[in-house]
């Protein structure tokens, strides 16, 4: 089976970062103007903790005393990101310190300054120690990031200051644009879209056609039934493969890096069940927008699973479509 992406990691970096901006793109020109007022507001307040903090190279207590509200950004900041009580047991400091900081929006006004500077010390230690290299890159070189680098960072770090108020309808609208992506090019290349009702076997479609939302049927290996999962979209070559089954395309997108790294077992069970019942020659990859780094493509290409990015769409011409 043609290999496209899975085995291309010199050029994984590259895609992540031109991923993030065509979703990042999209959803300040089309999510709903609520989630894209605050996004932007957070990701202005991310800016400028990465100027307050010389882009996380000085995370230090004369800082943090001057701005100690910049706490709950620079806990996002680091990989993986912190929550607040995991961030006072690995700095060894006092909860009351991040309550007034993050809450109350000041240092604590009865701390002596000497506890105070060793405390704020060790929060900025382990920020500095954890930051999250992947998506602040100039970490590494030790050099200024660019303006570009630096508003992408701003925006990988905001939405994991809003995930937590993610609406579905933003999820259900990246699906619906994904599905209309492939289907402009699939007709371009004189593919016919053919209605779900309309395919009685996957395997069995008319080569040159296509169809959205289709139920594969699988064995499950614990009793042997056939049960049906869902694939987002099925394409049969015009020049059929020799196993004659279509490709096999899962629609993905992500608003930040931790969601998808938690649900990346989904396509391994998923792509398991497949090999199990049709061969290690059925063909399923992902067609990815938005936020998977490294971590996410190594998992998913040692499972054998290979991807197309949505913002180079046309290689899907190199799996033979």
């Amino acid at each position: 089976m043609t290999t496209v992406n899975a085995d291309q990691p010199s050029r994984w970096k590259t895609d992540i970062a031109e991923s993030v901006d065509f979703y990042n793109e999209w959803f300040i020109r089309f999510a709903p103007k609520a989630y894209r007022e605050t996004r932007i507001s957070t990701t202005e307040k991310v800016e400028s903790a990465l100027k307050w903090t010389n882009n996380l190279t000085n995370v230090s207590p004369s800082v943090l005393c001057r701005t100690p509200s910049v706490l709950p950004i620079l806990r996002m900041t680091t990989a993986p990101p912190l929550a607040r009580d995991r961030l006072i047991g690995l700095a060894g400091v006092t909860r009351g310190l991040l309550q007034s900081m993050e809450v109350g929006k000041r240092v604590p006004p009865r701390m002596g300054q000497a506890v105070l500077e060793s405390e704020l010390q060790k929060l900025g230690r382990v920020i500095m120690q954890l930051a999250d290299s992947e998506i602040c890159p100039w970490l590494l070189s030790k050099r200024r990031p660019s303006r570009k680098e630096r508003y992408r960072a701003a925006s990988i770090i905001a939405d994991r200051l809003c995930g937590a108020e993610a609406d579905p309808i933003i999820r259900n609208a990246q699906e619906r644009r994904q599905l209309a992506s492939i289907k402009r090019w699939l007709e371009r290349k004189r593919y016919a879209y053919v209605q779900p009702r309309d395919v009685s076997k996957f395997d069995e479609m008319r080569p040159g056609t296509f169809s959205f939302r289709l139920g594969v049927p699988v064995k499950q290996s614990h009793h042997g039934r056939h049960v049906n999962i869902p694939v987002d979209c099925a394409i049969a070559p015009r020049v059929p493969k020799t196993n004659g089954a279509p490709l096999l395309v899962e629609a993905k997108s992500a608003g930040d890096f931790t969601n998808p790294n938690k649900r990346r077992k989904e396509e391994a069970t998923k792509i398991s069940q497949l090999r199990s019942t049709y061969g290690k020659t059925i063909r399923y990859v992902l067609f990815l927008c938005g936020y998977f780094d490294s971590g996410y493509l190594g998992y998913e290409a040692a499972e054998g699973i290979d991807w197309i990015w949505e913002h180079r769409i046309d290689d899907l011409a190199q799996m033979g479509v």
